[in-house]
């Protein structure tokens, strides 16, 4: 065969490609699924013509090489480059996403098979699309077992006794975007990062039953690290889709404590979104407040690079190296930035945790100084005074209390400050008159 034949050849072998790959997004995804994918789809696009264009100058070149030897040389080339890919690498982790990831972890993973892949892209219609992932700050639950009076001592005369507390929650995995057109396939308590905030009282005995959207792709679990049980019930609680399980533990120690999906591979679901808080309230309770926030940090890995449009895939690959393209409070960029308020005078309590997965927060309120801290969420133990930075481990929380003297925005932030550009920061609003004896500038 010429040379001339040959290049007719590359170029029909490269077109019947682009067309065969155009046919299989259609038929697993439809045109909604070229919306998801066109930024990737044109880089791909830009790939081939590039690695096209680099074809015909190799052929080009063995073509002007007559010596035997060398194009035997060539040959033996790519035969050992093919023997290495295969025997350093591994043919077992070439057919899922990202290739080359391998986990010495319970489970498999972290990554994704090629056939969830594809049955993801099949059934990408059928995932609820959210609007907002984010759990609004506000959503706290009321305190427990107190009377409608605002008198404290009424208040706490209103504490009620231990009692059997049902509750329900649903896993579901969809779509939603992290910021304005980037799309992530979140995988969720009730549909909201983080899951809603639970509360109840310490000897309360807790029914929970856990059920999994049948749209889901995935086993999922609850592991609550409030509960004293195997996995935190973990284990009596994986469901497949469509599935439901309940369990009863009781709540033994009071605290701030995670909740988790905990199906291995554990961190991959939550990377997704899989965490959320419960708070055990003590016998006695907690100090009246006058406004109460909810409020978690998590970390994201897509493949495409910070501010990436279009819809982005979970890195495993960044994942084991620690290096989230997205740190986040409430799921997404911004989502607490324009809906926490209070006055000047209020008392402030905020429940902070943690869903990792690899990075600890410094949690810092700028302007304002956390008068009472309750370390790593413990309650009954020491407390903090005049904190101006925080810890909140990894699958951690903490409380935090201050009052607000001056109003004006006070933004919120891990202080490990890179971690703003990737989306973790929010802000306080606070209204009211200013006391010039507190702050005062011309």
């Amino acid at each position: 065969m010429n040379l001339h034949r040959l290049s007719n050849v590359l170029v029909v072998i490269v077109a019947a490609a682009l067309l065969l790959g155009v046919l299989v997004i259609l038929l697993v995804g439809g045109f909604s699924l070229f919306g998801f994918l066109r930024v990737s789809l044109l880089q791909a696009f830009g790939f081939v013509i590039a690695a096209t264009a680099s074809l015909f100058f190799f052929l080009r070149l063995v073509h002007t090489i007559n010596s035997v030897p060398l194009q035997a040389s060539i040959v033996v080339f790519i035969i050992g480059v093919a023997i290495f890919a295969s025997v350093s690498v591994g043919k077992a982790y070439l057919f899922q996403y990202p290739m080359y990831v391998q986990s010495f972890g319970p489970g498999k993973g972290p990554g994704l098979p090629l056939q969830n892949v594809l049955t993801f892209f099949r059934q990408m219609d059928q995932f609820e699309w959210i609007d907002d992932i984010a759990h609004d700050p506000n959503r706290v639950p009321p305190a427990i077992g107190i009377a409608s009076t605002n008198d404290p001592l009424s208040r706490a005369a209103g504490r009620r006794e231990p009692e059997l507390i049902r509750l329900m929650l649903e896993t579901k995995e969809v779509l939603a975007e992290i910021a304005p057109g980037i799309v992530f396939n979140y995988w969720t308590f009730d549909g909201t990062v983080p899951g809603p905030m639970l509360r109840v009282r310490v000897g309360d005995t807790v029914e929970l039953t856990l059920h999994n959207n049948a749209s889901s792709l995935h086993h999922h679990n609850i592991d609550l690290h409030a509960a004293t049980a195997p996995g935190g019930g973990g284990e009596a609680t994986v469901v497949a889709p469509g599935e439901s399980k309940s369990i009863r533990f009781r709540t033994l120690n009071p605290g701030l404590y995670v909740y988790h999906c905990a199906v291995p591979n554990m961190s991959v679901h939550m990377a997704h979104g899989m965490y959320g808080l419960i708070l055990v309230e003590p016998e006695q309770g907690l100090p009246p407040v006058d406004k109460e926030f909810y409020v978690m940090q998590g970390e994201l890995y897509t493949t495409g690079a910070l501010g990436r449009k279009g819809l982005q895939a979970f890195d495993a690959k960044k994942m084991l190296h620690s290096q989230p393209e997205y740190v986040v409070f409430n799921g997404r960029t911004g989502a607490i930035v324009d809906n926490m308020h209070a006055e000047v005078g209020d008392r402030i309590r905020m429940y902070v945790g943690n869903g990792g997965v690899a990075m600890s927060s410094s949690l810092h309120m700028v302007g304002e100084i956390f008068d009472t801290v309750y370390p790593e969420a413990n309650i009954g133990g020491a407390l903090f005074h005049n904190v101006q930075t925080t810890n909140v481990p990894a699958g951690g929380a903490t409380i935090v209390e201050f009052t607000v003297d001056y109003p004006g925005n006070y933004v919120l932030v891990d202080h490990a400050l890179m971690r703003t550009d990737r989306g973790a920061w929010g802000v306080l609003q606070v209204s009211g008159a200013a006391d010039p004896s507190v702050f005062h500038h011309d």
